[in-house]
């Protein structure tokens, strides 16, 4: 299954700066992991924000809501996902 996710990020600016700093870190090493396995296909930064657009491939929306709720910058975040099928134009 595919899904175009949006990941808009919000950290407190009151939030210790060793917090932040682990919390980013783990965040970057954990959606590497994703991205070696094939689950997260595509990142891409929004230009001027501290947001993404990514393309899962998983199993079940389980396995999606699993992945995104378990990303360290979750409680920091506003996500929007969207269903994706192929086009029937597509070639």
């Amino acid at each position: 299954m595919l899904f175009c996710v949006r990941m808009d990020v919000s950290i407190p600016r009151d939030l210790d700066p060793a917090e932040r700093e682990d919390t980013v870190a783990r965040e970057r090493a954990y959606s590497q992991e994703l991205q070696r396995s094939g689950e997260w296909a595509h990142i891409w930064r929004i230009v001027g924000l501290y947001s993404n657009i990514s393309i899962f491939d998983v199993d079940s929306n389980a396995r999606l809501h699993e992945i995104l709720s378990n990303l360290p910058l979750f409680p920091y975040m506003s996500i929007e996902v969207t269903a994706l099928t192929e086009h029937p134009s597509a070639i």
